[in-house]
């Protein structure tokens, strides 16, 4: 068996990539991961320290649920994980009020969710049970949540994906990384290299081409790698990008079948946390303006807000630059508190926006299930050929588009290859 055979690639090193080149090497595998950013992590963000005055996330930001691989990870790198607090308002436009995470419809929606057998379409299932305008208020909540938390759009998302998230209300338990999920990023890495891993970065991967039983992965700045087998761990827009062998590219064309979403996020820091003279509880704030969620960092008290929009509708966004986004996250919170937007503004020392879709190894945020969704899935994670697919859009349990989700995909991408 020629040595090249014996090689792997794997393309990208996000969360997936990274603990997936970990494996691998520890198993004795020689590994490179290409990365066509000048830094590891990928829609995983870090900012620095000296900007907001902690380790902030451009990208991802919480730790949802249960996600066994990521706390496993965080006690392997000795890094704590911090339970957010604080109580979720609600602004209407003309007053604020706490969040109610009750509705008195609560128990028929359970009922007709246990009852669904064939998938529908989230806007599908609401109107097929959930017509009348006594249900209005549950409606807008759920459609909220699945454009807000899941960036999907309810004309297309599946209802059997979801339906574990609305029987519980969409409060699982969330918390941060202390040191942010750069800490974690850092980790892999560093482990990584010391297994003998070779991180290139700057490495746009062009094309991948199968010969005589072995592949070559040809990279957009003209350099070529040989090996057996390749890991596509890329966002899923960017599959289409990258030139496959006839098999690997018929399987690529299921990403189709799983949706994708985006996400604008705009961090703000000012002299001080001034929203602690309106409540001293503030964690989340939803409204229906430009940039509709907010959250601070309690229980830490950093002079921080960060703005949150996902979902089809940040195409609205779509003209705006990072300047833009931030005056409009800027005029939204101005709004929303009554407050001079000129004042507002004077006070912010620091300000990041990121709309994803404009990042152009990512061109978005995180994955969504449809209907078709867990059967291209299926097909997509087979070890069946020499280029295999792994990262947070082929995770099948209930928090897909999670960092857990890519962790554990990776995972299992290489516990396949060293299954044999």
């Amino acid at each position: 068996m020629s040595d090249k055979s014996e090689h792997i690639v794997i393309v990208g090193a996000g969360a997936a990539g990274l603990i997936a080149a970990r494996e691998l090497a520890r198993a004795g595998k020689r590994v490179t991961i290409l990365e066509a950013r000048d830094r590891c992590g990928g829609r995983i963000h870090p900012l620095p320290a000296s900007q907001f005055g902690y380790a902030a996330d451009g990208g991802a930001e919480f730790v949802h649920g249960e996600a066994p691989v990521t706390r496993g990870l965080l006690g392997e790198a000795g890094l704590s994980l911090q339970a957010i607090e604080g109580t979720q308002w609600s602004f209407g436009g003309a007053k604020f009020s706490r969040e109610s995470r009750d509705d008195p419809h609560e128990t028929e929606l359970h009922a007709a969710l246990k009852e669904l057998k064939d998938d529908l379409t989230v806007a599908e299932f609401l109107r097929r049970h959930f017509s009348g305008d006594e249900y209005a208020r549950m409606r807008r909540s759920i459609e909220r949540m699945v454009e807000g938390y899941d960036a999907a759009d309810p004309e297309r998302a599946s209802t059997l994906a979801l339906r574990e998230e609305w029987m519980d209300g969409g409060h699982h338990t969330q918390g941060r990384i202390v040191g942010g999920y750069g800490a974690l990023i850092a980790f892999l890495a560093a482990e990584c290299s010391r297994h003998g891993v070779a991180i290139r970065h700057g490495c746009v991967v062009a094309a991948i081409e199968e010969s005589s039983g072995d592949l070559a992965v040809r990279c957009a700045g003209g350099e070529v790698l040989s090996c057996g087998k390749v890991i596509l761990t890329v966002p899923l827009p960017l599959l289409p990008e990258i030139a496959l062998p006839i098999g690997a590219r018929e399987k690529a064309a299921l990403a189709a079948d799983i949706g994708f979403g985006n996400v604008v996020k705009i961090l703000l820091r000012f002299t001080k946390p001034w929203w602690l003279d309106w409540t001293d509880d503030l964690t989340f704030l939803l409204s229906d303006k430009t940039i509709p969620v907010w959250w601070t960092q309690r229980p830490a008290e950093y002079p921080v807000l960060t703005g949150w929009f996902g979902g089809p509708r940040t195409a609205e966004l779509a003209g705006l630059d990072p300047h833009a986004l931030i005056d409009a996250g800027i005029s939204s919170l101005a709004t929303i508190f009554g407050l001079p937007r000129h004042d507002l503004a004077r006070d912010v020392v620091a300000a990041v926006a990121t709309n994803w879709a404009h990042d152009p190894f990512a061109r978005g945020a995180y994955s969504w299930a449809r209907p078709q969704t867990r059967a291209a899935q299926t097909i997509l994670a087979r070890a069946d050929g020499p280029v295999l697919f792994s990262g947070e859009a082929l995770y099948r349990g209930r928090d897909m588009g999670t960092v857990e989700a890519a962790l554990a995909s990776g995972l299992e991408t290489a516990g396949m290859i060293l299954r044999g």
